[in-house]
């Protein structure tokens, strides 16, 4: 596969690369800061999110290596051009529990001949991934930044059953909600979303254009505020691509909201060129093997799981955060924005959001995203 796909276009200095890790993966990477002793310079690791790629570091990859690091971003299990997980709704999808996808990251930096790495640098559904990554491995991980989604801790070693039974409690009482509504993730779980935006009705480069734009800073709605607390109610105020429609598929979730031509075409961060990468990727593998992720993340027993090893353990290496100042994903999670903040880290050095930005922080801001990324880098010096 590795050779039968067309090149990526990359900035300069930006190479691809595949590694087989010892998880089973044959590992699809982008890098940059390659020239001499790769080895000799420290790591960073960068995880994206969904529905995304590797690609999605494009603007920090070359700026980073820059500044002395060797920078790889993987297309992470299930996504891209990584092969060797399974990505069928049918298949082994708690292979893609959150301890795996951990084992992914040590299996990668142990395959491009690194011990350890500087900082791993998480984005979206990659956020949790680089926090857990902190938690469970500090003697791998020796720093973490966040970005788009907070980490509240891990779940609680005493009932965590009974924390997500009233979890999933909760989103059963959207249903009564009127108009009724759904959480996304829930969706996102079940056997149809694949499916439905693979294949949407507007077409898939068109369902993720008014995707991308409906969760960024172009679209003025965006007005995030923390939520009063964990109610069916409260939930309602986040927008309908969180809490859709309780008969909407995510493509229905979005289309409303697709940007008029004019608008694609002032475009500065994500131009139809971009997105283009994306919808091809995305065309070829559907969206399966992430949405293993989202299966994962809702399912009780892996959740109690992770509450009975790590419960009550804080992330003990320095630690920032960072996330568009128009991004709800800050409150999706009502406490959660709060609780990164004052007990699930004990080394939280920087938190920020950045105005003029929505979800996609790193790719709509990428100059600041890049000096706070710098900042926190030679604060670890």
């Amino acid at each position: 596969m590795s050779t039968s796909l067309p090149p990526l276009p990359l900035p300069e200095g930006v190479r691809a690369g595949y590694a087989d890790t010892a998880q089973g993966l044959h590992m699809h990477y982008l890098e940059a800061g390659y020239a001499g002793d790769m080895t000799d310079k420290p790591l960073l690791l960068l995880l994206h999110g969904f529905p995304e790629l590797a690609y999605s570091w494009r603007h920090q990859l070359p700026v980073l290596a820059a500044a002395g690091y060797h920078v790889v971003a993987p297309d992470q299990r299930g996504y891209g051009r990584t092969t060797g997980g399974d990505s069928s709704f049918e298949g082994d999808w708690q292979a893609s529990h959150m301890l795996q996808l951990v084992d992914d990251a040590v299996a990668l930096v142990h395959a491009l001949g690194h011990k350890h790495v500087a900082c791993v640098i998480g984005h979206d559904f990659g956020s949790p991934v680089a926090a857990w990554c902190a938690l469970t491995r500090p003697n791998v991980f020796h720093a973490v930044v966040m970005m788009s989604a907070p980490f509240a801790g891990p779940p609680p070693s005493i009932d965590a059953l009974a924390v997500h039974q009233k979890i999933t409690e909760l989103v059963h009482g959207l249903d009564s909600l009127q108009p009724p509504r759904q959480h996304y993730q829930w969706y996102y779980s079940g056997p149809q979303a694949n499916t439905d935006m693979w294949h949407a009705p507007q077409g898939l480069h068109a369902f993720l254009r008014a995707y991308y734009h409906v969760k960024s800073a172009d679209w003025a709605p965006n007005q995030p505020h923390p939520l009063a607390g964990w109610t069916a109610q409260a939930w309602a105020e986040l927008p309908d691509y969180y809490i859709m429609g309780a008969n909407d598929t995510m493509a229905e979730a979005v289309a409303p909201f697709m940007p008029s031509s004019q608008a694609i075409a002032a475009s500065k961060w994500l131009p139809d060129s971009d997105l283009a990468v994306y919808a091809a990727e995305y065309q070829r593998t559907g969206f399966q093997g992430g949405l293993q992720w989202y299966r994962c993340g809702t399912d009780a027993g892996l959740f109690a799981q992770l509450g009975q090893q790590w419960g009550g353990k804080t992330i003990d290496v320095p630690a920032a955060f960072i996330a568009g100042a128009s991004d709800w994903g800050v409150y999706q999670m009502p406490g959660a924005y709060e609780a990164m903040q004052t007990k699930a880290f004990s080394k939280m050095r920087l938190c920020q959001l950045i105005p003029h930005a929505g979800h996609w922080v790193q790719q709509e801001q990428p100059p600041e995203v890049n000096r706070l990324l710098l900042s926190f880098l030679d604060g670890l010096a």
